[in-house]
């Protein structure tokens, strides 16, 4: 078992992003939540706003937890751990007391002296990584609204203000998603009335429940001051905006609406 556990974990560290996402939405629909994307979902795990194959499964975390290990096991666990992989080996022993059941937890590879020393040389060694290459895009854009400029905005932030901006103008937030290409259906979320952050977000899950949907408010601008209010009901818009979703949605909405004098170009 255990060494079928580190032979997934070396399978996971040869996917590509969008295998890991594939993999990922096909588990998500297996335990009924077939809604949440999965790549925007990764993305936002990960803390990025689009995939970065050169750092993505660059590393992998194993923890093996059983009764008893096999020295085979341990002498792999330690060859691996003197390769640079983070893996450890946690024994359980289940016993009772007066009719209640406890688990002893003991880690025993590495030993528990050594493990402030492996973190630090894991750490080294991402920063070695981190220092020797990183080409993720980290454009910031100027945005132009009608004359009015905007300078230096991260993608999702560019896309939130050129949205905000058409609403502002009497766009109702429906018509102006219809223009925000393959994301356009879930670029929005809205509730009746015009209501405040936390009655928003309390609203938009009881809303989703009721669907047999969820609602994750980190995927949207939910503060207070970043709701949209128009006819009568509260919106919430989308932030997850990486990879070629961003450009397309931004030219949709230039383009859909060209008496709004709407224009973008990276920062300088």
């Amino acid at each position: 078992m255990e060494l079928q556990a580190i032979r997934y974990a070396a399978m996971v560290s040869t996917m590509t992003f969008d295998q890991a996402a594939d993999v990922f939405a096909r588990y998500l629909s297996q335990i009924g939540e077939p809604d949440v994307e999965a790549r925007a979902e990764l993305l936002d795990f990960l803390g990025w706003e689009e995939p970065d194959e050169d750092a993505f499964a660059q590393d992998v975390r194993i923890v093996l937890a059983s009764a008893e290990f096999a020295r085979e096991l341990t002498t792999s666990a330690l060859w691996l751990i003197e390769r640079g992989v983070d893996i450890r080996c946690v024994r359980l022993q289940p016993y009772e007391i007066e009719g209640r059941a406890f688990v002893d937890v003991q880690q025993i590879i590495p030993l528990p002296e050594m493990a402030e020393y492996q973190v630090k040389v894991t750490e080294k060694k991402r920063k070695e990584r981190e220092a020797r290459s990183d080409n993720r895009d980290w454009t910031s854009y100027d945005v132009s609204l009608n004359g009015r400029k905007l300078f230096s905005l991260r993608k999702r932030h560019a896309i939130y203000q050129v949205f905000r901006y058409l609403v502002e103008e009497g766009i109702a937030p429906e018509e102006a998603a219809q223009h925000c290409g393959r994301r356009s259906n879930r670029a929005l979320v809205s509730v009746d009335g015009e209501v405040n952050a936390d009655d928003f977000q309390r609203l938009a899950k009881e809303a989703r429940a009721r669907e047999g949907r969820s609602f994750n408010p980190k995927r949207f601008f939910r503060e207070d001051e970043q709701l949209l209010r128009f006819g009568g009901r509260t919106y919430a818009f989308s932030s997850q905006w990486g990879g070629p979703d961003w450009h397309e949605a931004m030219i949709g909405l230039r383009d859909a609406f060209p008496e709004k004098n709407i224009d973008f170009e990276p920062s300088e």
